[in-house]
Order: structure tokens, then C-alpha cells, then sequence
């Protein structure tokens, strides 16, 4: 039975598929293994000069800080960040994908045609003053009241006021609300203000095309006369808009109505290897459905862009994501931070060593396919297929802007284990090991350990396609189940997240 994983015939380490004990000698290295070594984390197959280059995936990882003997613990202690160049050809990787539909799921039509996954009523705030209310309002219906809506949800924040009405967090803050406005998972919005905040409600809509009506309308606790009457106001509205809601029906819809948001976190050293690649697996399955995935969190594929820019559609996508990464590491340098501190103390334990690692890891959630946008955050998307929306890698950050540019259902992998939940998008966990698996078995949806054990690639990404499937005709995942995602709702505050 093996005992380390070799990724790639040109890679200096492998990593341990088990805990190893030092002076044990595993047949597929030559030497004993010199250190303890925990599952997921990378021994060196042969001796490495101080300053050579380590390579993992058959791609750079770092530089060794001394000279690393073979059958060494290869970590924090003796790899370091490697800035080497990463030159890619563009678009040498991009094939055409022979869209072939078939796969359906049970969705929500709505007016304009977009499907969504759930029918929620949203109770948006413009500013912080207003959330007690909001939440007030929301809380006071229970989904099992009311048949036909899954719910009445307040998506609070900490922005909409004490800064310029224009303010790079203000407009960012209205592109959000707004996305979430328009969102298909929602059969009506409420939008609860304060009334003298910096992000005016009337502008704001304005500002972003929105139109007041039955399934969209506006309030200001001030105009209300107060929190009692705002509540009471609140009320009455959501109830007219849950009537209506309830008259919706799911039917048969093709699954290039999917959006799915490809998030990670808490990543170990088997997330680039078993749960990962097996979502990409699933989103190239998605792609040639017709359907659309978003990779984010633009730090996290620091050192693997070279990968994406090989498969991107045209010079103008490979120019925007080098604009991106360009103005990530002008804001590192600014505020005297480097992109490479990013693998958290988590990940750290996990195997992860450096971003180039960890970034390798997480970029392969795209799968193969073409990489056809590249936008903002919460940018409405507008293009199928795959692509990339600019945001931090804090993931409640991020999933948020996905929500927003369209997302209506989430992918998130973990390795050493995340309860994140997304209302109103659902949010589908993939565990990238056994143990974690059934250690946090109420929380983990897949367990994409299997790959270790002779399943392929595609076997788990089919897996992860059908639960995709499923969630979406409204079966619930893990954490709807335990009811989290009510207070995942994160919009960017630009200087505020790496």
C-alpha cells in the first residue's frame, strides 16, 4: 500500500498519505524519511540545494531556504516564496467546448426569464442604522408558516454611511445591494433605510436602473416615525410580497441556468489534490451543459495566473486579469502586507506552505474550459461559461459578490473544514479527506476522498455535478439543513480584507 502521493514525475516532494514516523522508508522514496511527517504535508523525494527551486504539481512551489536532504519534512522551516517569473502563452490552452445540453433541474422561473434555485424574500438594508430593523422584520416570519417561500432573510453590513456618498465602498456597496436586488432566488425585496445616510435609497436605485414595484419596494425608518412603526410597516409589506411568492412553482429547466459560485476554504494539503480538481471535473461538466461558473478571490491564485491566462479566450480577458493581479500587488505594497501571508495558520497545519501552493490548488476548481470574462466585483455576469470575478479571498466576502453577479448556487471546498451557508444562494460542501468528512459529517456534503483510493477525477466530479443537480430542484444542503447563512452577508469594504 502506498504511503506518499508522487503528483507529477517532475516533482521534488511528494506528499504523505499517512502519517510518517521518521527512519520509516516508504518504497516510493529513496531514502528514509528523516523527519515526522503528518498526513498532507510534503516530504522531499531527493536532496535539494539551498535556493533550488521546489516544484509540486510538476509547478514552481518555492525556493528551498537550506539545503533540504532527501526524506525531509519540506514546510515553513526550509520553503520559501519563490518571485520567479511565470510567463504563459495566451490562450494556448483555450479549446472550444462542444456544448451538449441534457441535464435539467427543478427551478423557479422568473418574469425575466432567469431561473432561480430558492424563492426567498429579501429584506436588504442600505445602511448599518437600519439592520436591527430589518432583522426584526425578517425574523417574525418562520418559513413553516408560510408553504412555497423558503424564507424571509435581512442581509445586513457595516457600510452605507460616515463616508462620501460616492465612495469607492458606497458605489461598491449599491453594485451588491443591487445584485442581490435582481437576484433570481428572490421572489420580492424589501429595502429598509434609515433615511438621512449617506447611500440615499432614491439615488441609489436610480443610480442602479432599479424600479420600485410589487415585487420591490422601499422604506426609511424616519418617514415610517420610528423603529415600532418601521417594524410594523415592514411587516405588512412582506406579507403581501410572501402571498405572492407563494403562487410559484418549480419546473423543468436546463442546466444552463446554473451560476455556480467556486469558492475554497480552510484548504489542506489534499485540496489541490482530491477535492479541487474534482470540482473542476463538475464545472467542466457544467460548462458543456451551457451552464456558468465563477472562479474569485484574486490572492488565491496568486502564482497560479499563468495557468488561467494559458486558457484564456482572447488578449483582452488575459489583459483584465493582469490588470486585477497588477492592482492586488500595488495595494499589498501600499499597505506594507505581502500576498504570500495568505496560507492562514490552518492551512499551515493543513500542508500548505506558500500562496504559489495554495493558489495552484484552488485554481484547479475551474476545470479545463476556457476562462471567457473577467469582471468586477459583483459585476452582473453576463457571459457563459467560465469566469473570473475579481474579489479578496475572505470567503464570506467573496461568495457574496458572486451572489450578486449572479451566482445562484455555491461550491465550496475544504480541507480542514468550513460551516460556511450563503442564503439566499445555497452553499454545497465538498471535503477534500475522509476525516474531515466524517469528523464534521453534518456540515460536508461530498467527501471527495475517494480520489486516494482509486476513484477518478471524473467519478467524484460526476458526484458533485448530480448534488449540484439536486440542490438545485431545491433539495437542501448541509447548511441549510442546520440553517446558516443568514449572517454570511459580506460586501467589500475596499482596504478592509485580503
Amino acid at each position: 500500500m502506498s504511503r506518499v502521493l508522487i503528483l507529477n514525475p517532475a516533482d521534488d516532494v511528494a506528499v504523505a498519505l499517512e502519517d510518517l514516523s521518521a527512519g520509516s522508508t516508504p518504497d516510493e522514496l529513496a531514502a528514509p524519511v528523516r523527519d515526522d511527517i503528518a498526513a498532507g504535508h510534503k516530504v522531499a523525494r531527493h536532496a535539494i540545494a539551498e535556493g533550488a527551486i521546489v516544484r509540486k504539481y510538476g509547478q514552481v512551489i518555492g525556493r528551498a531556504r537550506a539545503a533540504i536532504p532527501a526524506g525531509s519534512h519540506v514546510h515553513t522551516h526550509n520553503l520559501a516564496m519563490a518571485d520567479d517569473s511565470r510567463d504563459a502563452e495566451i490562450g494556448v490552452d483555450a479549446r472550444p467546448v462542444a456544448i451538449q445540453p441534457g441535464a435539467t433541474f427543478q427551478g423557479y422561473v422568473r418574469p425575466d426569464g432567469r431561473v432561480g434555485t430558492r424563492n426567498y424574500i429579501g429584506v436588504l438594508t442600505s445602511v448599518n442604522c437600519s439592520a436591527t430593523v430589518a432583522r426584526r422584520i425578517a425574523d417574525s416570519f418562520r418559513p413553516e408558516d408560510h408553504p412555497g417561500v423558503d424564507g424571509v432573510v435581512a442581509f445586513t453590513h457595516q457600510g452605507g454611511c460616515g463616508g462620501a456618498s460616492m465612495s469607492p465602498d458606497v458605489t461598491l456597496l449599491q453594485r451588491t445591494l443591487s445584485g442581490y436586488a435582481r437576484h433570481p432566488n428572490f421572489a420580492g425585496i424589501l429595502v429598509v433605510g434609515l433615511g438621512c445616510e449617506a447611500n440615499q435609497i432614491p439615488d441609489f436605485m436610480a443610480r442602479e436602473g432599479l424600479q420600485a414595484g410589487p415585487a420591490l419596494r422601499a422604506m426609511t425608518i424616519q418617514e415610517a416615525g420610528g423603529t415600532s412603526r418601521a417594524i410594523e410597516q415592514g411587516q405588512a409589506i412582506v406579507r403581501e410580497m410572501i402571498a405572492e411568492a407563494a403562487k410559484a412553482a418549480r419546473q423543468t429547466v436546463s442546466a444552463e441556468h446554473l451560476t455556480v459560485g467556486l469558492q475554497c476554504g480552510g484548504s489542506d494539503g489534499w485540496s489541490g489534490v482530491t477535492a479541487n480538481p474534482a470540482l473542476g471535473a463538475a464545472v467542466d461538466r457544467l460548462v458543456a451543459q451551457g451552464g456558468s461558473a465563477m472562479l474569485s478571490e484574486t490572492p488565491e491564485i496568486w502564482g497560479a495566473e499563468h495557468l488561467l491566462l494559458r486558457r484564456a479566450a482572447s488578449q483582452d480577458v488575459a489583459d483584465r486579469l493582469n490588470a486585477r493581479l497588477d492592482w492586488w500587488r500595488d495595494y499589498a505594497e501600499r499597505h506594507q502586507m505581502e500576498l504570500n501571508n495568505n496560507p492562514s495558520p490552518g492551512n499551515l497545519k493543513g500542508g500548505l506552505t506558500t500562496i504559489l501552493e495554495k493558489s495552484l490548488g484552488a485554481v484547479a476548481k475551474s476545470g479545463s474550459t476556457p476562462l471567457n470574462d473577467v469582471i468586477g466585483y459583483a459585476e452582473p455576469l453576463t457571459t457563459k461559461g467560465l469566469s473570473f470575478m475579481d474579489s479578496p479571498g475572505y470567503d464570506p466576502c467573496s461568495a457574496t459578490g458572486q451572489i450578486a453577479s449572479g451566482a445562484n448556487l455555491i461550491v465550496f471546498t475544504t480541507g480542514r473544514g468550513s460551516v460556511f451557508g450563503a442564503k439566499p444562494a445555497p452553499s454545497i460542501k465538498v471535503a477534500s479527506n475522509a476525516k474531515l468528512a466524517s469528523w464534521m459529517d453534518e456540515d460536508m456534503d461530498i467527501d471527495a476522498s475517494p480520489v486516494l483510493t482509486g476513484a477518478s477525477l471524473t467519478e467524484v466530479g460526476d458526484l458533485i455535478f448530480a448534488r449540484m443537480l439536486a440542490v438545485a430542484s431545491g433539495e437542501p444542503s448541509k447548511s441549510e439543513a442546520l440553517g446558516v447563512g443568514d449572517n454570511e452577508f459580506v460586501p467589500w469594504q475596499v482596504g478592509a480584507y485580503l
